[in-house]
């Protein structure tokens, strides 16, 4: 009953704080937001890889391109980053990867991570690549951005929108 009553005030105080930042949360997904997709697993089992759309977004030492990203929720994507700069960049958006179903990162076909969610990547300079698989679950606007010195303030930010 308290833990009840905890996971209740915890959804109702995300909502509040995701709705403040344009962030809808999905029924159910109340205390989730915080770790990532409950069902994550599922959903990715469940998706046709073969549909997928792939989007690719370029990073120079100024921004990303396309600073808007948008994606439908339930189409499963590959997500292709690519660092043309020369400097080191991130890819920082926490609450869309909490908001996502990934599959797996893959490094040029070379290495594959598995997790249920990143908080950051890390694209290395000079045609770094990562692709990122994943099935998009809750909709809202998130913001990306790069955290490495003064990136951000010089215009190193975006938004990814799903719908």
């Amino acid at each position: 009953p308290i833990y009840a009553k905890l996971d209740s005030e915890l959804a109702a105080a995300m909502m509040t704080i995701n709705a403040v930042k344009g962030v809808e949360i999905g029924a159910g997904m109340g205390a989730a937001a915080l770790t990532g997709v409950e069902n994550a697993d599922e959903i990715v089992k469940q998706a046709d890889w073969n549909a997928m759309e792939t989007i690719s977004v370029v990073f120079d030492e100024n921004g990303y391109s396309p600073d808007v990203l948008r994606f439908k929720a339930g189409t499963p994507y590959k997500l292709a980053l690519h660092n043309k700069g020369d400097k080191h960049h991130y890819f920082t958006a926490p609450a869309f990867f909490r908001s996502i179903a990934t599959r797996k990162a893959m490094v040029d076909g070379q290495a594959e991570i598995k997790a249920p969610y990143f908080k950051a990547i890390e694209v290395l300079k000079e045609g770094g690549r990562i692709d990122l698989y994943f099935v998009p679950v809750v909709r809202g606007s998130f913001e990306v951005y790069c955290t490495i010195d003064d990136h951000r303030e010089k215009g190193m930010e975006g938004q990814i929108v799903i719908e």
